[in-house]
């Protein structure tokens, strides 16, 4: 199990953009809100980072509390960006800023920077609510609460596979963790550059 938890960041390479989202008026509110993170490149490389930079904040500080505090600044984040869609809210630059969201913070894991946890739980919120934003958009004629707690689950499911994994990581070695913050920050590059 902890083999295949590290390999998790890594395996994130190989989601396949044809796979992106399931459509939520033709599959089901749920099971649609539980695929599109797992099947989007952009928010699988995004939650999983949002993991690993929470292990390597914690790591730095010695402070776990940032093992909770940036996974559920996103979680909680995402629901009000999608709630803000479903009210008709709009935002600008979503798929811009979901795609820097993939850059910056595999960058900040890559870099094992430190911030104040206050700011990082910021920062990380500010990216969930536009990954929320897209799910809400998107929704579509499908029910908004079971289409929510679907995207929520797999959200939370992915942010636990980056802090297991990279919690298993770095005990052994802690520049992996890092070095996997850059292949996400790689990856959210050639996104941006194949958008």
């Amino acid at each position: 199990m902890k083999r295949l938890l590290a390999l998790a960041p890594a395996l994130t390479l190989t989601a396949g953009p044809a796979l992106a989202h399931l459509d939520p008026t033709e599959h089901g509110s749920f099971v649609a809100g539980v695929s599109h993170p797992v099947f989007g490149a952009d928010h699988i490389l995004a939650m999983v980072a949002v993991g690993l930079w929470a292990v390597t904040m914690a790591g730095r500080s010695n402070d776990r509390r940032a093992l909770a505090a940036l996974p559920v600044a996103f979680v909680g984040a995402m629901a009000a960006g999608f709630l803000l869609a479903m009210a008709g809210v709009g935002l600008p630059f979503v798929e811009p800023m979901i795609l820097a969201s993939v850059l910056v913070l595999g960058g900040l894991c890559a870099l094992a920077l430190h911030l104040p946890l206050m700011t990082a739980a910021g920062l990380t919120a500010l990216f969930g609510l536009f990954h929320g934003h897209a799910h809400g958009a998107e929704l579509g004629s499908a029910e908004a609460l079971p289409y929510l707690a679907g995207f929520a689950l797999a959200t939370t499911l992915l942010h636990a596979a980056g802090v297991l994994g990279g919690l298993g990581i770095a005990q052994r070695a802690p520049f992996v963790t890092r070095a996997l913050g850059g292949l996400v920050a790689l990856a959210g590059s050639a996104l941006i550059i194949a958008s």
